[in-house]
């Protein structure tokens, strides 16, 4: 480095420049391996734990496969209808629906709502508060809880009305078919559906608080109409308590 001259000097007092001490020390900045706040890197830690879970699924799949053979029957037989005839248990749930309404309305219209209403979620909810958060809150946790509950209520009860007393047959030659089939039935499961928001509503929901209390209803609903179609109904399609079918009938025969 060469030498200032006298007549410069290396920081002059009425000079315009500033100036930083900088020093170079042991150690590891502060800001090392730092992130966003609650994340963690997708990859490999997200990707790890996706293909624990994938690994797993399929270890359960394999040895379920081995330990219950597929309940293959006979050939069909045309002159012969299977009593109860039913659809694969994770069809059993729009089985079940079918009960209860038109098949236009439980086996076209509402799955379709249903399916619309999921894909319509993130455009609903667009906030980014609480994100890749578990039910957003404490208050979300408690909304989801009680909404669960509720619906596994409402539901059975609802199925087990519709049931005894038939809306459908009810109302036969009193009403148009339309209405009794297909109206009536829409209202009431609207209604069964809506009370947890409107409920809600006292406490100024925000919009991912109705979202989680619809998709609990929406989820909730699904896994009892598939327990109800699976376990409770037996020949005729008719309820019955799964250790009390007639004609020998075991539902777990259908795994």
């Amino acid at each position: 480095m060469a030498e200032l001259s006298p007549q410069k000097e290396a920081f002059p007092k009425d000079g315009v420049k500033t100036y930083n001490l900088v020093e170079v020390v042991r150690g590891r900045t502060t800001m090392i391996e730092k992130g966003p706040d609650n994340t963690v890197f997708s990859f490999p830690i997200v990707a790890i734990l996706e293909v624990l879970i994938a690994l797993g699924v399929l270890a359960f799949l394999v040895i379920f496969s081995l330990v219950k053979n597929a309940p293959l029957e006979d050939l069909a037989n045309p002159l012969i209808t299977t009593d109860p005839a039913k659809a694969p248990w994770y069809f059993m749930g729009l089985q079940e629906m079918l009960e209860h309404a038109h098949p236009l309305v439980s086996g076209v219209l509402l799955p379709s709502l249903m399916v619309l209403f999921v894909m319509a979620i993130p455009y609903l909810d667009n906030s980014r508060a609480g994100s890749g958060v578990w039910f957003t809150s404490a208050r979300g946790k408690r909304i989801t809880l009680w909404t669960a509950i509720y619906t596994a209520i409402a539901m059975p009860v609802f199925i087990a009305l519709d049931n005894f007393f038939p809306m459908r047959e009810l109302l036969r030659g009193i009403v148009p078919d339309f209405v009794a089939q297909s109206i009536l039935p829409v209202i009431l499961i609207a209604v069964i559906v809506l009370l947890p928001v409107v409920m809600l509503m006292r406490w100024k929901p925000t919009a991912r608080e109705v979202m989680l209390a619809l998709f609990t209803v929406l989820i909730t609903s699904a896994v009892i109409f598939t327990i109800t179609g699976f376990f409770f109904r037996g020949p005729g399609f008719k309820l019955y308590w799964p250790w009390d079918m007639p004609n020998g009938y075991n539902p777990l025969n259908n795994l």
